[in-house]
C-alpha cells in the first residue's frame, strides 16, 4: 500500500491556516456602509444593521466569500449599498475582532458597539409565564416595601394549590364492535 505524503487531505485542499498573513484593513468608500449582521437567513442571505443609517437591510453574500468566509450572528461586515434598491445591500468583506479594534480606534464604528457570535445577542431575554408573572410582580412590589418583616409569611403567599391534571382520553374498549356506517358520519 502506499504511503500517506500528506497530500489530497481535507485540511490540504482547504488551504488550513492559510489566512496567518496579516491583512490591510479596508474602510468604507463612496456607496459602501459598516454593518452588523442579526440574521442568517440561508441561500446567502442575511439581516443586518446598517451602523451609518441604522437602517435594517437584507445583504446578499457575494459568490466569492460564499464557502471560504464564514459569517456568523453579530459579525461585523462591510456591505455595498445599492443605488437603486434602498432596502438591499451586498455584502463584501468580514472584519476579524482584530480588524473590528482599528475600526473603533479610527472612530470608524461606534466604540459601544459589540462584536462576536450570535450567543451574546439573546442574554437579555426573560420568559415569564403568564400566571406566576402577575403573582411574581406583587410579590416584588411587597418585598420592596417590607424589608424587614418575617419571610414565613411571604413563602406561604408564595404557595399556590396544584392544578389538576388532565385527565388522558381513554381508547375506546376493544369489546365493542360497532360499525359505523356512512350515515353515522354523515350525522356527524
Amino acid at each position: 500500500m502506499p504511503k500517506n505524503k500528506g497530500r489530497g487531505g481535507k485540511n490540504y485542499r482547504r488551504g488550513k491556516n492559510e489566512n496567518l498573513t496579516k491583512r490591510q484593513l479596508e474602510t468604507k468608500e463612496d456607496g459602501q456602509d459598516y454593518a452588523q449582521v442579526i440574521k442568517l437567513l440561508g441561500n446567502g442571505r442575511l439581516i443586518c444593521v446598517c451602523l451609518g443609517d441604522s437602517k435594517q437591510r437584507l445583504g446578499h453574500i457575494r459568490g466569492k466569500m460564499r464557502r471560504k468566509v464564514w459569517i456568523q450572528n453579530g459579525d461585523i461586515v462591510l456591505v455595498a449599498l445599492r443605488e437603486f434598491q434602498d432596502e438591499k445591500c451586498d455584502v463584501v468583506y468580514k472584519y476579524f475582532p482584530e480588524e473590528i479594534k482599528q475600526l473603533k480606534n479610527l472612530k470608524e464604528i461606534p466604540e459601544n458597539l459589540e462584536e462576536g457570535g450570535g450567543d451574546n445577542l439573546g442574554d437579555n431575554v426573560v420568559f415569564v409565564n403568564k400566571e406566576e408573572s402577575s403573582s411574581s410582580d406583587s410579590d416584588l412590589s411587597d418585598s420592596d416595601s417590607d424589608d424587614s418583616s418575617d419571610s414565613e409569611p411571604k413563602q406561604a403567599q408564595k404557595q399556590q394549590p396544584q392544578k389538576p391534571q388532565p385527565q388522558k382520553a381513554q381508547a375506546p374498549a376493544k369489546d365493542n364492535k360497532e360499525k359505523i356506517t356512512k350515515k353515522d358520519i354523515d350525522d356527524i
